[in-house]
């Protein structure tokens, strides 16, 4: 996993089909990094789901959720209908696990990403991370504790080297 205080590395991936996402296109929002292994399975989709409905207490601490696992992205437009999704599932599809070897979070063994969370501050520094478990859905709790933290506290912003 990325440490925290590391500045989260950029990435663009297709969130619909005709339509990529940048990490920078939440410039002054924080940015909740849900990485999880594949559509489908019953512990993602009770995280997910879990994570639409708490939306809004992470859009009251300024965050926004993106979703990203090796899935394509037709099956992430499958998937976020069927559960009637709010925020967007990326498609880190090919090549395969790209962002989520950037993000020291690919499986290699498995080929899917491993089941993590990054909340990333305003300026893009990563300030929480949790790797869980493959088989328990992590929940909100942590994500929520981070949001507040950063709430209280001021954020340092990282020295830019000469």
């Amino acid at each position: 996993m990325l440490k925290v205080g590391t500045l989260a590395p950029n990435f663009s991936l297709f969130a619909k089909p005709d339509h990529k996402i940048n990490l920078t296109d939440y410039k002054e929002k924080r940015v909740v990094l849900v990485f999880y292994p594949a559509d489908w399975s019953p512990v993602c989709g009770d995280q997910v789901t879990l994570y639409n409905e708490v939306l809004p207490f992470f859009q009251k601490h300024n965050a926004e959720i993106i979703g990203i696992s090796v899935d394509g992205k037709w099956c992430h437009q499958a998937f976020s209908q069927e559960r009637n999704l709010h925020f967007p599932l990326l498609a880190d599809f090919e090549p395969k696990g790209e962002v989520a070897r950037m993000y020291k979070v690919y499986d290699e063994i498995e080929g899917t990403a491993l089941r993590t969370l990054y909340v990333i501050d305003e300026f893009g520094i990563i300030r929480w991370n949790y790797l869980s478990p493959a088989d328990s859905n992590p929940g909100a709790d942590g994500i929520l504790t981070a949001l507040e933290e950063l709430d209280n506290s001021t954020c340092i912003l990282p020295q830019a080297s000469n």
